[in-house]
């Protein structure tokens, strides 16, 4: 960067680069984040996929987008983007309701052919006059021009060069927000290890694209973005799906139990499959399983052999494991259950987000079957959340369901890698060799009501499990009614329990006793909480709690609530979380935000919504 350019400092910036499901938009943008989390950014991304898979090249229904917020207090990906990358005619066409008015668009002039504006279904030859965009914001870059030049003597075909074209874009992006090629470039030197004739051409095309930005629009302002004032420590930038598959290690390594994954592909749950697979170094097991059935099964055999065991998904493969997570209800063993809920019912929306698999989660069984149900409410939460989740299912002897959501599994956040010491030890109940001696039995319970954990092998522990109801003191299989009340009872009561092992609920901006509190759960956290801050930066009290842990509830959860005259619950369902606490506060009336169109709330449906039943004009 030379001295003489025009540097303006700003806060945060949220940046939407789009084009073809093959234009390596996903790539570019988390690129970027990964270099913003190293530069000491706060981040917050939304990868926005299409459903349809390869839809025609140029097509309005196939464009793919990653939008992301960099700077400092960044909860999210932001409303509107201040920077549009559009890589084609139908990218700009589709994205450009996503920029603020007064927005910059980075564009590839020459793909404005009229072959691709008929795709995109323009009108006419001029796209930029025809959706009304001022000339004065919007960059038209030759790309394959500087491509062609810039790997003239690369020995690349023209189908090569194309594929670095997001490269080109991203350098440009690097020069307008004062981002290092350096950093890019070690991103593709990891990349590309093993395909150095590859890693050359993207880090000419980068540096190519930093230059173009440099040289012919030295007048306009670069930015550069505050940072934050962070922890000291090593920070990354992590998407939930790889947290959650890191807090099952971590778990793994704090309980001394080897961890397992049964798992069957779905999308958007299937990089935690991926993830786990490669840890083979870490003593982690991760079968891909014929299909959902077999994933959950697979899991309760594991749990069974002692060890921390889990099972991954999403709404549609929970339903078909129901049967499954019913069976490890009975036999009481602890097994995690991972679902990242997407837009349904049925196969539904299967690349948008939701939150619509909390009933299914709570009740989505057979019989009684009580199970602690938890969600996380950020990327990086989700490392929390999978420690959280295998702690209770270990210590508790139960199946523990994690809701997490397309939004925050494929979004990313910058997050601190923690110390092993920053967790606490798991610690699983076994019998000891004293109490089998002493006549143990396998229903013999700890004073919060969980079975002993049993693993075939253990000298003189021998015992029966399966799906029929057992005998409280022996085990044996009984049909027995008072019997069945018992064992119904206890294992209602051993969730029930959980309330006494997870943290109390501390609403925020409580301070001056507001008596309207703003309620979410799980993924929406950083929505929520921006909205209440706005609020109350605008001089309406309005305190805010996201719940982590829904059964059972937090033990002061219903007492607090209980104090506002006014609870509002915003979730991405119909109502569910909302139907929920109604039936733990009969006297309160529960007023609703809700929306179901597969993708996040925006931070002004929040303000609006909240104003509107405080009669805010």
């Amino acid at each position: 960067m030379s001295k003489e350019t025009n540097v303006k400092t700003i806060d945060r910036v949220v940046i939407r680069f789009a084009g073809d499901s093959g234009d390596g938009m996903q790539l570019a943008g988390n690129i970027f984040s990964n270099i913003s989390a190293g530069e000491g950014n706060e981040i917050s991304t939304f990868p926005d996929y299409p459903a349809e898979i390869r839809a025609p090249q140029g097509s309005l229904s196939g464009v793919s987008g990653y939008q992301v917020s960099v700077g400092k207090d960044v909860h999210t990906p932001g409303d509107a983007a201040d920077v549009l990358v559009a890589m084609n005619p139908a990218a700009l066409k589709t994205n450009l309701k996503y920029l603020r008015p007064d927005g910059i668009i980075i564009c590839d002039e020459e793909s404005f052919t009229p072959a691709n504006l008929k795709k995109a279904e323009y009108a006419s030859a001029d796209p930029v006059a025809e959706l009304g965009i001022d000339p004065k914001r919007i960059m038209l870059v030759p790309m394959t021009t500087l491509l062609k030049h810039t790997l003239s003597d690369s020995g690349l075909d023209q189908k090569g060069m194309m594929k670095c074209k997001n490269m080109l874009a991203l350098g440009v992006v690097c020069w307008l927000f004062d981002r290092p090629v350096e950093s890019v470039l070690k991103k593709l030197e990891a990349k590309f290890a093993k395909k150095p004739a590859i890693y050359e051409a993207n880090a000419k095309v980068v540096q190519a694209g930093w230059d173009y930005g440099h040289n012919t629009h030295a007048s306009m302002p670069v930015y550069r973005i505050e940072t934050s004032t962070s922890q000291p420590g090593t920070y990354i930038d992590v998407t939930g799906n790889t947290a959650t598959a890191w807090g099952l290690i971590m778990a793994s390594e704090k309980s001394g139990r080897p961890l397992f994954l049964g798992s069957y592909p779905i999308t958007p749950a299937t990089d935690i499959l991926h993830e786990l697979a490669k840890r083979k170094d870490l003593g982690v097991k991760a079968i891909q399983m014929e299909d959902e059935i077999a994933g959950v099964c697979s899991a309760i055999g594991a749990s069974y052999a002692g060890r921390l065991a889990v099972t991954s998904t999403s709404g549609p493969g929970l339903s078909l494991k129901s049967e499954g997570i019913g069976l490890a209800v009975m036999a009481e063993l602890p097994l995690v259950v991972v679902d990242v809920q997407r837009g349904g019912p049925s196969t539904g929306l299967p690349t948008k987000t939701e939150q619509t698999d909390l009933m299914q989660a709570l009740y989505g069984r057979n019989g009684e079957s009580p199970l602690c149900v938890v969600a996380a409410t950020s990327p990086t939460d989700c490392f929390d959340m999978a420690f959280n989740a295998a702690k209770i299912a270990v210590e508790h002897m139960t199946p523990v369901i994690l809701l997490t959501d397309a939004f925050i599994a494929n979004g990313s956040s910058a997050w601190r890698v923690p110390e092993e010491s920053d967790y606490p030890e798991i610690k699983p109940h076994f019998p000891t060799k004293e109490q089998i001696e002493n006549g143990w039995k396998p229903y013999d319970r700890t004073t919060d009501f969980a079975r002993f954990w049993a693993v075939p092998g253990t000298e003189g522990a021998m015992h029966r499990v399966g799906g029929l109801e057992k005998d409280f003191n022996t085990s044996v299989i009984s049909t027995d009614g008072p019997n069945h009340q018992k064992m119904v009872d206890i294992r209602r009561k051993k969730v029930a329990e959980i309330a006494n092992d997870i943290p109390l609920i501390k609403p925020l901006f409580d301070e001056d006793e507001p008596d309207t509190i703003l309620v979410g759960w799980g993924g929406t956290y950083g929505h929520l909480r921006t909205a209440a801050t706005l609020l109350n930066e605008e001089g309406h009290k309005v305190a805010f709690q996201q719940f982590r842990y829904i059964n059972p509830l937090p033990a002061n959860a219903i007492e607090t609530l209980n104090r506002y005259k006014r609870i509002i619950v915003a979730e991405l369902n119909t109502g569910m979380f909302a139907d929920y606490l109604q039936m733990h506060l009969p006297g309160k009336e529960i007023l609703r935000i809700n929306k179901v169109e597969g993708q996040p709330f925006l931070v002004k449906e929040i303000v609006d919504g909240v104003k509107k039943f405080m009669d805010v004009k």
